[in-house]
């Protein structure tokens, strides 16, 4: 029998931040059980041309850099800083395992296990059963993502009818006549651009498109030397316009107009909001594509034919489908995260999860009544549709106001490597402009707060 603190369900990028923390911050000891070959969880299934949304330097866990912070000179990100690519990022979680973690003597690792419950696992190659005494229970798979590669298409797909996962666009050796990409996310935005920079022409590339999306913009999540043109911008403007706007839509145009938001057709208004992070670049390139299909979900596909909710389109016998739908951030789903000797892992900060996952680690470090620890960590659900932006940030800026309250958070929010807030410029002038744009922040949270309840209630009192 296995005697430990901590038994944690999964080793994906929040287990990995969450046990970096615990093993940093205290002296407990720990089990992790996961279903994978080694750390990393989805990433380990990810389409290999797929790269972090957001800058490597504030992704991962605490105590290891992931990049380093250098400046892209080419490509859709040029002038920002590095993207991690999902081969780097399944060799940092691995190295982080090997040469941090185990070596600490504290954690003992169970890789191709499945959990049953109940502190018992067994092994999915061996069959060897575990019993595991544990002071506490991490779920660090109540939010996991699901990437296309992993499941079947979730529609009809009759025999003869080629399609694949982003993952087996890489091995197609030129064999097809059109391209369609399916689904309207980061996915499928990185899939038609994977196409485009590669040669294909646009109008081989039939994009079904259920629902139009806003976006992140890039450019203005960045911290250190480019922060008071980026990210303190980026929440100053966030912060102001969630204060004065009288709607949803005329907060989601103020924001546009600010920079903040992006969307590939600025005459047609999003109805979805993903988190999804772009870069004018990539806007700009996939615009070229011209037969965007906005009929609805796929529900058949058979070939030459793909049937949608609202009709039929014919795409050619010799077509290529490639599958960009899954669920890669399951919205909705919140619980409190202490509960009795259980901690269900999640964001506590808008889409940050790795961020999310190390301060709660750190609030559970620090803080011994589970009722401090949960009013310091209340969920912010992943949001699906335009509205969920009111509540995210409401449950957001609810956390960021309770936080700066707390005076002995104040070090540990500083010298977070994830926390892209606190990542300063070096330069003096421009660190005292950062802090002032800080100020303005934090001078304007209480309205904001108040007028995100007031359009909260209003949506909701409307459905």
């Amino acid at each position: 029998m296995l005697e430990v603190d901590y038994l944690i369900v999964g080793a994906g990028a929040t287990a990995m931040a969450f046990t970096d923390v615990l093993i940093q911050e205290t002296d407990a000891r720990v089990v992790i059980v996961d279903r994978e070959h080694k750390p990393g969880g989805h990433w380990n299934h990810a389409y290999p041309f797929v790269r972090l949304h957001q800058p490597s330097a504030y992704y991962g866990v605490n105590s290891r850099s992931l990049g380093d912070r250098h400046i892209c000179q080419s490509g859709y990100n040029r002038g920002l800083f590095d993207l991690a690519s999902s081969s780097e990022v399944c060799t940092y979680f691995d190295k982080l395992m090997q040469q941090d973690l185990l070596p600490s003597g504290r954690v003992q690792y169970f890789l191709k296990c499945e959990y049953d419950g109940d502190g018992q696992f067994h092994s999915l190659l061996s069959g060897e059963r575990h019993t595991v005494t544990a002071k506490k229970v991490v779920d660090a798979t109540f939010l996991s993502s699901q990437v296309p590669s992993t499941r079947p298409p979730p529609y009809k797909v009759e025999s003869g009818v080629h399609c694949v996962p982003p993952n087996a666009v890489v091995d197609v050796m030129g064999e097809f006549d059109n391209y369609v990409v399916i689904g309207a996310g980061k996915t499928g935005i990185d899939t038609c651009g994977f196409l485009l920079q590669n040669g294909v022409q646009p109008d081989r590339i039939s994009w079904i498109m259920p629902r139009d999306s806003w976006h992140y913009n890039r450019a203005m999540i960045q911290g250190g030397d480019l922060y008071t043109r980026a990210v303190g911008p980026f929440l100053k403007s966030i912060v102001t316009e969630m204060g004065q706007a009288e709607s949803l839509d005329a907060l989601f145009d103020a924001l546009a107009e600010s920079g903040v938001l992006l969307r590939l057709d600025n005459d047609i208004r999003p109805s979805m909001w993903r988190c999804s992070t772009v870069t004018t670049e990539e806007l700009d390139q996939i615009r070229g594509i011209g037969n965007i299909v906005r009929l609805g979900r796929v529900k058949a596909i058979r070939p030459g034919m793909i049937t949608l909710e609202g009709g039929e389109l014919a795409t050619g016998a010799n077509s290529l489908y490639i599958d960009c739908t899954a669920d890669g951030l399951p919205p909705g789903k919140a619980k409190p995260i202490f509960e009795d000797n259980i901690i269900t892992l999640q964001n506590v900060r808008n889409c940050q999860p790795t961020f999310s996952a190390a301060f709660v680690a750190h609030v559970e470090s620090t803080y011994a009544d589970t009722a401090v620890k949960n009013e310091l960590c209340a969920p912010v659900p992943y949001p699906n549709r335009v509205e969920d932006l009111l509540k995210c940030y409401l449950e957001d800026l609810s956390n960021v106001a309770k936080w700066s309250q707390q005076e002995d958070l104040q070090p540990w929010l500083l010298n977070s490597r994830l926390d892209i807030f606190t990542d300063l410029p070096e330069d003096e002038e421009a660190r005292d402009l950062a802090l002032t744009q800080l100020g303005e922040v934090g001078a304007a949270l209480p309205a904001a707060l108040e007028n995100l309840q007031r359009l909260v209630s209003r949506t909701d009192q409307a459905v």
